[in-house]
């Protein structure tokens, strides 16, 4: 039987002693009340509430996976699954770009890897390219989960994303933005999928690791 980790609903009462509260927990008169539907959590004193559920809120510094859907004279405009598109400016690439050449760099449809670098008070993102690691990503396919399940879908410390690499054989980047890449064989693509999919519908349970390894063995043997 699948054990469900600590389910709280909005207006709960959290008994957490001697935490504080962290991520989607409010306090009123002294006492820790959650935000959401979602996963009661603790991690270095703190008791946090992760939605089941939510659109992806971006924060300066998350790393994200974005698709150009349009094109300006110095700047690109990018799907990073936000509520707002996001663009990214000539100054935040890497390569010298002349005014109007954009196209030649970047084209509709390409995929990148970014970085958030700002949020300005009316909820603009401005994203950057201007770092080791951040870059264009070539062909590969494109998984989208919810942004809620991206830490399940990581591991702690990298686990699962460790995992699923040695199984597979697949080159995998996961955005905060629960867009995830991934490049290898068709039938490696085919096995991270799958397990997205699960880690996606049990992020709630416990046991979810050792379930997702099963998967990845069984697979592994036909």
């Amino acid at each position: 039987m699948v054990k469900v980790r600590e389910i709280v609903v909005p207006g709960e009462l959290i008994d957490a002693p001697g935490l504080k509260p962290g991520r989607g927990v409010e306090v009123v008169g002294g006492k820790m009340y959650s935000l959401y539907l979602g996963i009661k959590t603790t991690r270095g004193g703190y008791v946090n509430v992760v939605p089941l559920k939510g659109k992806y809120m971006p924060r300066r510094g998350d790393k994200v996976i974005g698709k150009i859907v349009d094109i300006g004279p110095n700047y690109w405009v990018v799907d990073i699954n936000a509520p707002y598109f996001a663009p990214l400016h000539v100054n935040d690439v890497p390569w010298k770009v002349e005014f109007g050449d954009t196209p030649r760099y970047l084209g509709l449809g390409d995929t990148i890897l970014a970085k958030v670098s700002n949020i300005s008070e009316v909820k603009q993102i401005w994203i950057t390219l201007k770092e080791p690691g951040l870059r264009r990503l070539e062909g590969g396919h494109i998984f989208t989960l919810s942004p809620t399940k991206v830490p399940r879908a990581i591991g702690k410390g990298g686990s699962m994303i460790s995992m699923l690499k040695e199984y597979t054989g697949c080159r995998i980047y996961v955005g905060q933005n629960g867009v995830v890449w991934i490049d290898g064989s068709p039938e490696g693509i085919m096995l991270v999928v799958k397990a997205l999919r699960l880690i996606e519908k049990e992020a709630h349970t416990l046991g979810l690791t050792e379930r997702v390894k099963e998967l990845l063995e069984g697979e592994s043997k036909r």
